[in-house]
């Protein structure tokens, strides 16, 4: 028997995980039961037995938050084989999409987790690009893991007891979102089921000075604090009203007691608390949400309102609240509802922070759907309050700071790039005057050499190839609920695109897609390798009235892909295909199906005959930032015979320079090569007529100035004129 436990226990779990993998169910988007979320019986609508081997009943939802038992019949008995969460029950962690990746989780009596299922995601990545199966394959690593162990994207440490997971390479921020809502449904569960022993803590000791604060004061000090949630949170129309407003304090510290309840009252409330409970009071000046909750029942658990210390979570049944009818801090505001919440667990100290929680829905605009949200405000008695002030507390880095620290030298040597580029880009005059037509190195070899960079090190090695749908999925965030977490858990997306931002409005979006480019780059560098092994004859530019009627569909393409997203992101992102960045550096030519294979390679080999046909004609991220492009503070230099003289035009790649010789700078791509030729004086037409005039003439050749022309020669009255006037 004992070895049939251990088969069932060890071989079921990952037979299971690895049929999940072999069947590839598509759950981008998938449409789940709303009674998943608000069912007793959770089971009847998610496969829980899936992820808890041998489990063949189940109980329903109960806790807070929520779990289910799963018992196997034993000689007529139920025995309790372990647990199922549903992650959205307990955390609203939001992947690259800004929303959560819903998953049902199993866990055993031990507290070893056996079974993971994804019921539904919105990560664009998982859409057309990484398999799903990877992510499945990413999820296996927790089975057999024990939920109190310090888990980390990365490497493992064991001298710091840290056990690693491989992560998805393209998916920094699902895989590090998805490590956090295992690890925090685990944890949570765990502890509140006896697995996992809370934290003890030692008590708060108070300093009583006599004084009473004002509303004004307590707020301004920290002693009350605000939870707000706007309807835009909630994901509901903008509204100037709130969703809902919370104010809450504790209540154990006499001070802050007496100025919130007043004598009397703080006296009975102390009186009635048993030694080590704790008392903090809530009310509701804004919004029409009960904090307490519309369902709740005599004998029930409060489901909107938590209090979290660390990774312990305190909920509150009917016999932990009272009633609270007023409040006696001078200026306080008017409120439509109230209560005293008890802590009855020696566990919480009021001496260490800890976090007053609102448990709500949000609504996804896109389908409808609610889901679980959660928004929280942080809480810590004032220094002033405590005897020897506030104790040091040491918090955990956040994932993404965890991320950036693993990563440091990656991070330290893409930064010093783009601060490299940067640099060389602004001292563009310089080396524009030290190059010309004919010897175009002292520019091209810092533009060569940043193409072979951000082609090797950016976009193969770092995978860090900006896309339109990050410019879709911060749009959206921003409209919705954004979150600089989530964009800073990738750290090497994050920098190039403050770098994009900044540059784009300093010089225009050339500096990013004519230099850095990994895509742009490796198409650009294709053109110049075709040409330098005998295929110049076959290269060509498309006719000037074909091209611009052409350059326009790029923008039809952003367009189409904005307006598109507004109504689904997931169809946005099946359309966003178009770029073949996925294609060709996060997934690879050879890992895809042949239609992407075809189309990135097809585009790829135009390149060799057609200087960067797709950046010119098809990009939506390049017309994404076309239009800032407008704005910019710098643009490169022109004169005034530039509108009659075609000798840039004729040998501008990009085809910025229109018939009457203005560089467009939405579709210039900072070759410099106008630039070189702006003080070349064999080159630049009126820069040549002007030298062989003065030859003729035999004057001197005077340094060429910032306006491109000749410093005047300026006669100087001889000694003998001067002697003569006088």
């Amino acid at each position: 028997m004992k070895l049939l436990a251990a088969l069932r226990n060890t071989l079921l779990p990952l037979l299971l995980s690895s049929l999940a993998s072999l069947a590839l169910a598509n759950t981008y988007e998938a449409k789940l039961p709303d009674e998943l979320n608000t069912s007793p019986d959770l089971c009847k609508y998610a496969p829980c037995a899936e992820v808890l081997p041998g489990a063949t009943s189940f109980s329903e939802r109960k806790g807070q938050p929520s779990y289910v038992e799963g018992y196997v019949e034993e000689g007529g008995k139920k025995k309790l084989v372990g647990y199922v969460m549903l992650s959205t029950d307990i955390t609203d962690t939001p992947a690259y999409s800004g929303k959560p990746v819903i998953t049902l989780i199993g866990m055993d009596t031990a507290g070893k987790f056996v079974g993971v299922k994804i019921l539904k995601h919105s990560e664009p990545i998982l859409l057309l690009g990484i398999p799903e199966s990877s992510l499945v394959r990413f999820n296996q690593q927790y089975l057999g893991q024990f939920v109190g162990n310090n888990i980390e994207i990365g490497r493992s440490r064991p001298e710091e007891n840290i056990v690693g997971l491989d992560a998805i390479s393209g998916a920094t921020v699902t895989v590090i979102s998805q490590n956090q809502v295992m690890m925090t449904s685990g944890t949570s569960i765990a502890r509140q089921v006896g697995i996992l022993k809370p934290t003890i803590r030692e008590q708060a000791k108070f300093v009583q000075t006599g004084t009473k604060p004002d509303w004004a004061t307590l707020v301004r000090e920290g002693s009350v604090q605000r939870v707000l949630v706007t309807a835009e949170q909630a994901g509901l129309a903008r509204s100037a009203d709130p969703f809902i407003e919370l104010w809450f304090g504790y209540l154990n510290q006499p001070d802050i007691g007496r100025a919130i309840l007043g004598d009397g009252p703080y006296n009975s409330l102390m009186s009635s608390l048993k030694e080590g409970e704790q008392a903090l009071f809530v009310i509701r000046t804004g919004g029409t949400q009960s904090f307490k909750g519309s369902g709740f029942v005599r004998g029930g658990i409060y489901d909107r309102v938590q209090v979290r210390q660390g990774g312990d979570a305190f909920t509150f049944r009917d016999t932990d609240a009272t009633n609270l009818y007023g409040i006696a801090a001078p200026g306080a505001p008017a409120f439509t509802e109230s209560s005293i919440f008890i802590v009855r667990s020696k566990a919480f100290s009021a001496a260490y922070p800890w976090k007053f929680v609102f448990l709500g829905n949000r609504v996804d605009r896109a389908t409808g759907a609610r889901s679980f949200a959660n928004f929280d405000t942080e809480y810590w008695l004032p220094a002033q309050y405590l005897q020897g002030g506030r104790p040091q507390v040491v918090k955990p880095d956040a994932p993404w700071v965890r991320v950036w620290k693993t990563r440091a030298v990656e991070i330290a040597l893409f930064a010093a790039l783009l601060i490299a580029v940067a640099t060389v880009y602004a001292f563009r005059d310089k080396l524009t005057r030290r190059a010309t037509r004919k010897n175009k190195w002292p520019v091209n070899a810092f533009k060569y050499a940043g193409w072979i960079i951000s082609i090797g090190f950016v976009g193969f090695g770092m995978l860090a190839q900006p896309s339109i749908t990050q410019v879709l999925t911060w749009f959206h965030a921003l409209l919705l609920h954004w979150q600089w977490e989530l964009f800073l858990s990738d750290p090497f997306i994050f920098l190039f695109w403050i770098f994009i931002i900044v540059t784009v409005f300093v010089w225009g979006r050339g500096l990013f897609c004519g230099w850095l480019c990994p895509f742009g780059s490796l198409s650009e560098l294709l053109y110049k390798v075709g040409g330098a092994v005998g295929l110049k004859r076959f290269q060509f530019q498309l006719p000037r009235h074909w091209h611009n009627r052409l350059k326009w569909v790029k923008y039809f393409v952003f367009f189409g892909l904005l307006t598109v997203s507004m109504f689904s992101m997931g169809l946005a992102e099946k359309l966003a295909e178009v770029e073949p960045f996925k294609t060709t550096f996060l997934v690879g030519l050879f890992n895809r199906s042949w239609p992407y294979t075809l189309f990135a390679a097809g585009l790829l080999g135009l390149s060799i005959f057609i200087e960067r046909p797709f950046c010119k004609y098809l990009c939506p991220l390049g017309a994404s930032l076309a239009m800032p492009s407008t704005f910019r503070w710098f643009g490169l230099k022109r004169k005034q015979e530039c509108a009659s003289c075609k000798a840039c035009a004729v040998g501008c790649g990009s085809q910025a320079i229109d018939e009457d010789g203005r560089i467009d700078h939405r579709e210039c791509l900072h070759c410099l090569d106008c630039m070189i030729l702006y003080t070349d004086d064999h080159a630049c037409p009126p820069l040549a007529q002007e030298r062989k005039r003065r030859d003729k003439a035999g004057l001197p050749i005077t340094p060429i100035g910032a306006d491109g022309y000749y410093i005047p020669i300026k006669p100087v009255p001889t000694r003998a004129g001067a002697a003569a006037k006088n």
